[in-house]
């Protein structure tokens, strides 16, 4: 693991992510699934791309845009898991990978505003 805990944690959700899609079987489930990888994989890409941001204002800009899709990431694993497409058991871990992330993120927003001011 690297020094940065987000920026692994990102990544190891997003293979999970991309796991998760490619074992759906579930017929008609191509909307769902399609929502599911933009939102889950988009997580990390702008976690990643706010490494190297212009400005404190850019960095957490692109937090910020990571901690909604990973807001909406968790309805559509929730939405998942009603339905029937993926198992309890898939839907907890991802679930649980998506929260921890979105705790970090809250946590790397509120400190990095603290300390732009």
């Amino acid at each position: 693991m690297s020094e940065n805990k987000l920026l692994d944690l990102s990544f190891e959700f997003a293979v999970a992510i991309v796991n998760l899609v490619d074992g759906v079987i579930a017929p008609k489930s191509s909307y769902m699934t399609d929502q599911l990888a933009r939102a889950g994989t988009s997580v990390g890409a702008n976690i990643h791309e706010a490494q190297y941001a212009q400005s404190k204002k850019d960095f957490v800009a692109k937090l910020e845009i990571a901690l909604k899709e990973s807001n909406e990431t968790s309805y559509w694993l929730k939405l998942m898991c009603e339905t029937k497409r993926i198992d309890t058991a898939t839907y907890q871990y991802t679930e649980k990978l998506c929260g921890n992330i979105r705790r970090l993120l809250i946590a790397s927003c509120r400190t990095a505003k603290e300390n732009a001011k």
